[in-house]
């Protein structure tokens, strides 16, 4: 292996196409991220094949603006890490061929990198966050909860039964006509409403578990805008009593989650909440409170690393590359991977089928 060792990572696993560099001595090089939220946006969400088509057309010069921006080249490269799954699949095989055809051209390393794997690692691009912690997993597609060992090892505590939180916050914001992407918008306007004036439900509160439901609650914020006048006024306050539920729902979940966690383990205990969501800064404000009263040092990854990107791809490739573990050229592109696949297998949440468990 080279050294020290320089990992380009590629992402496009839904409908961000991105390319990272990162160095094992210099840390993060660069870091590229190319939106499709103007393609999708007359659509109210993310269009399948709108998507594959803009990650074949940008992903060749992502990937060199990539190495540009980094000031190094092919040659320097130790190994290619690319998100192999799961997600939306012409984007993850979009990407997960160019990290194929680079890995044979330069002769290096192919790493297929699970891109859940990437948000649990995302703190760790800018801190100090060893192993184990507890981590809350909450974006578009996935809502979990699970007790991170080390690299690979994932034990799932909790997980969504229906719908994820940021589809829930996407649906809402389609309901009520806010704009895409929908979980931004219906934090704004959150900001300007009452967070108490709409009763909405909190699935799960009372079942002694650390699973989630967010399909409930998507139906009742869309009862209730029907039932509404509609003005300004009244989707302000939605969306506050929205975004509240939502919290109220993952600070309930999480409290048993550090209890279930800290009955098997001795302090110092870390709390990492990663993904697209983990973005909301009420939700960061409420979880990072529930962590202090349970004794949990807290990490949120920076807002450049909750969405998409390929810098947490390229960091779960470097340290993966530095475990030895590495992947053959047949390695598969996955439309559903669960990070915790034994548990997935023998005790799907949400559900399984040709493709495999959901989560």
């Amino acid at each position: 292996m080279k050294s020290p060792a320089i990992i380009l990572g590629i992402e496009s696993s839904c409908d961000e196409t991105a390319a990272a560099v990162i160095c094992e001595e210099r840390g993060l090089l660069s870091n590229i991220v190319a939106s499709q939220d103007e393609a999708h946006s007359p659509f109210g969400g993310v269009v399948p094949e709108i998507a594959a088509r803009a990650h074949m057309s940008k992903i060749e010069s992502i990937i060199d603006q990539a190495i540009t921006e980094a000031d190094v080249d092919y040659i320097d490269l130790s190994a290619i890490a690319a998100t192999s799954g799961p997600g939306l699949i012409g984007g993850v095989i979009t990407g997960l061929m160019a990290a194929k055809g680079l890995s044979v051209s330069l002769n290096i390393p192919l790493i297929a990198v699970n891109h859940l794997e990437g948000h649990a690692l995302s703190p760790r691009l800018t801190e100090d966050c060893a192993f184990p912690y507890l981590l809350l997993l909450v974006s578009g597609g996935h809502s979990q909860l699970l007790s991170v060992q080390g690299l690979g090892d994932y034990t799932r505590l909790g997980s969504t039964i229906d719908d994820a939180a940021g589809e829930a916050f996407d649906k809402t914001a389609k309901v009520m006509s806010l704009g895409f992407p929908g979980g931004p918008n219906v934090e704004r306007w959150a900001a300007k409403g009452d967070d108490r004036a709409i009763r909405l439900p909190r699935p799960l509160l009372d079942r002694d578990s650390c699973d989630f439901s967010f399909a409930g609650l998507k139906t009742a914020v869309a009862r209730a805008f029907e039932a509404s006048d509609q003005s300004d006024a009244a989707k302000a306050d939605l969306a506050a009593s929205f975004q509240r539920a939502v919290s109220d729902c993952l600070v309930d979940r999480t409290e048993r989650a550090m209890k279930a966690f800290k009955q098997h383990r001795t302090g110092p205990y870390r709390f990492v909440v990663a993904g697209g969501v983990a973005a909301n800064q009420t939700l960061r404000d409420s979880l990072n409170n529930t962590a202090q009263h349970h004794d949990f040092q807290t990490f949120f990854p920076p807002l450049e690393f909750c969405g998409d990107n390929a810098a947490m791809i390229a960091l779960a490739g470097l340290e993966r590359l530095s475990a030895g573990r590495i992947d053959t050229l047949d390695a598969p592109a996955r439309p559903r991977w669960p990070l915790d696949g034994d548990s997935a297998r023998t005790a799907p949440a949400s559900g399984s089928g040709r493709k495999g468990p959901k989560s």
